[in-house]
């Protein structure tokens, strides 16, 4: 997906700041880390941009093969939308806003390979909708999360209403959105909203382990798995069925598969070419 344009928070003369979003790459795994702990690493239009311009770099770099996001700090992986800044706002501006936010998160969600969010801590509103977009939510146990948006005379903006209905279901999610809820990271794990719950200083290592193994697998039938379980919940299974056989067939053409078959056949680990 092209980089967020036309949205009226991302003029082409205007550069990212990358330090809000730092980012890390070591064994085929980018780590991005929210990088406003004193805001609770909330969600405003500058780190919006910056958050897209390190997607950029990831998805430029063919050695990545899984991305973390995560936040800076031990009290928030991120606590939304920048409250402050939306107070600023006018009404007209809510509209750019929000689009900006879907545009950013969809690209997470199209990421050519896995994306893992890592809930350090808290992870309402904008955060947890960063969260849903993303393949594999692995929590803290201190962390929390929830869409309080209703609080405040707003509903969830950055595709909340959506993602989370297809993840845990219409009435869990409309008890969350309508009363605005904040559950611990064990009501999360029970729900299905996060995939799984460490203790507090295992959190880095369970998410970095959790995308080693990801980008130890075959990158090809890796994108196309990715492709596939997504339109299981987009399309008719029908159509989702169609694209299975070409996910399929793309997988079998590729080089990655002639050589997963021989090391199959020779007792010995692959080594994946990427093509």
């Amino acid at each position: 997906m092209a980089r967020p344009s036309g949205t009226g928070y991302a003029p082409a003369d205007v550069m990212a700041d990358l330090d809000l979003v730092l980012r890390e790459c070591a064994g085929g795994v980018a780590t991005l880390r929210l990088n406003r702990p004193k805001a609770l690493n909330a969600l405003d239009p500058d780190t919006l941009r910056a958050l897209d311009a390190a997607l950029d770099e990831v998805d430029a770099d063919p050695e990545v093969r899984a991305v973390v996001i995560t936040g800076a700090g031990d009290r928030a992986f991120c606590a939304g939308a920048d409250i402050a800044a939306m107070a600023a706002m006018g009404g007209t501006e809510g509209h750019p806003y929000c689009r900006l936010g879907h545009e950013v998160l969809a690209r997470v969600e199209d990421l050519r390979v896995p994306v893992i969010a890592a809930l350090n801590g808290a992870a309402l509103g904008g955060g947890l909708e960063l969260a849903l977009a993303c393949d594999f939510v692995v929590a803290a146990e201190r962390a929390k999360v929830g869409l309080p948006e209703i609080t405040l005379g707003l509903i969830p903006g950055f595709g909340g209403t959506q993602r989370l209905v297809r993840r845990v279901g219409l009435a869990p999610a409309r008890r969350l959105v309508y009363l605005g809820s904040v559950i611990g990271a064990a009501d999360a794990l029970s729900l299905g909203i996060v995939d799984q719950v460490v203790a507090d200083d295992r959190l880095a290592d369970a998410a970095g382990g959790l995308a080693r193994d990801l980008a130890a697998r075959a990158p090809v039938a890796l994108r196309h798995a990715k492709r596939a379980t997504r339109a299981a919940v987009e399309t008719s299974l029908g159509a989702g069925l169609r694209l299975e056989m070409e996910a399929f067939a793309a997988t079998f053409a590729s080089d990655d598969r002639v050589e997963g078959l021989r090391a199959f056949l020779e007792k010995r680990k692959p080594t994946w070419k990427g093509r």
